[in-house]
């Protein structure tokens, strides 16, 4: 296991700028032309607890809550006895948006953006479907994590950002802190394929992991506190909140490990239907994503039919942008920095027109 890990390099605007200008991992003229144009996103009705969206059923339960149910994508929402949202259930899905108290998400080193949230999103023990709410499992994790404040996916996803502070488990293993995207290329240079990809979550862990199908992953040294973006997926919603993870795109059930066998496999709903990989298959809207979903992106041509990035949403931002979070190997790990194109998903930048598609697992 390699020794204390060492802070991220802070690239001078030199660097950044021949990043940006040489890339030929990542297309130029996106990042050179961040257009002003901003989509309007319309709120649908789910997350401020008006029932606007058409066909709403509602039913009422002990105490004034309510549930309804909504359609694109098909979900149950819980209301309490004031008519605001206290949670939203997608069928097939299992993670769970639920209200709590506000938080903020920054990363100072990277962009001025803020996420200012009451949204916490947690993992269920089984996917959702219409009258779960009447089934013991549920009941039970409800009352468990109504009004907990525990770690959720999103406060674990920040916990790899740039000075984030080290965890150990009992056993003495780092498994929160600052992350590097991945090892220097030795046959990389600045702005192309600079970081080596395939760092998985056991690499930053640096031990072994047994995966349910018998493999045993091993870590790399060279890779020790590194996960690349589909590592970084796998360390929140596989190690870290126990969704079952594949040892690869073919093996197992469960997560596969790379942005293009998550967009594509049959785990959790999709949000934003996968259409193609051309820009003409970007999606028309986003007003459907909420925290906690994944979204991938068409970034590098040499890929082919492959998407080659995910990320996760985090949230709106203070002047009204969606934002996501995810590895890169320009700021060398988890961030929603601004280097290399700003992490929105709304508007004409990088990221907004490499976007193809969203999963709720």
């Amino acid at each position: 296991m390699a020794g204390k890990k060492k802070s991220r390099p802070v690239l001078s605007g030199l660097v950044v700028l021949g990043l940006v200008a040489t890339s030929g991992y990542l297309t130029v003229e996106l990042r050179k032309q961040e257009e002003k144009g901003v989509p309007e996103i319309t709120n649908v009705g789910v997350l401020d607890g008006s029932d606007r969206a058409g066909g709403a059923t509602k039913t009422r339960d002990k105490g004034g809550e309510s549930w309804s149910r909504l359609e694109n994508p098909a979900r149950s929402v819980l209301r309490g006895s004031d008519g605001q949202v206290k949670a939203v259930f997608t069928d097939g899905a299992r993670t769970a948006t639920l209200t709590g108290p506000a938080r903020t998400f920054t990363e100072p080193s990277s962009t001025s953006s803020k996420v200012s949230t009451t949204d916490w999103v947690r993992l269920m023990p089984e996917p959702w479907k219409n009258g779960a709410d009447k089934e013991k499992w549920f009941k039970d994790w409800y009352a468990e994590y109504e009004s907990s404040k525990e770690d959720d996916l999103l406060a674990i996803s920040f916990q790899y950002v740039a000075g984030a502070k080290q965890k150990k488990d009992e056993q003495g293993t780092v498994y929160a802190g600052d992350a590097n995207f991945g090892p220097l290329n030795a046959n990389g240079a600045e702005g192309g394929d600079l970081r080596l990809e395939q760092s998985d979550f056991y690499d930053y862990l640096g031990v072994q992991y047994p995966f349910r199908d018998g493999v045993i992953g091993q870590p790399e040294t060279a890779r020790a506190r590194s996960i690349d973006c589909s590592g970084y997926m796998r360390m929140v919603f596989g190690y870290r909140a126990r969704y079952p993870l594949m040892s690869s795109d073919e093996s197992g059930d469960g997560l596969p490990r790379t942005a293009n066998g998550m967009a594509r496999s049959k785990q959790g709903a999709d949000i934003l239907p996968l259409t193609g990989i051309s820009p003409e298959d970007r999606p028309t809207g986003i007003d459907q994503l909420q925290p906690g979903d994944l979204v991938f992106f068409k970034l590098d041509t040499r890929t082919k039919q492959r998407l080659d990035h995910v990320g996760m949403v985090l949230g709106y931002d203070t002047e009204g942008h969606l934002l996501f979070v995810s590895s890169r190997e320009e700021v060398n790990g988890p961030t929603i920095g601004d280097v290399g194109g700003v992490s929105r998903l709304d508007g004409n930048g990088y990221y907004a027109k490499t976007l193809r598609s969203a999963k709720r697992l």
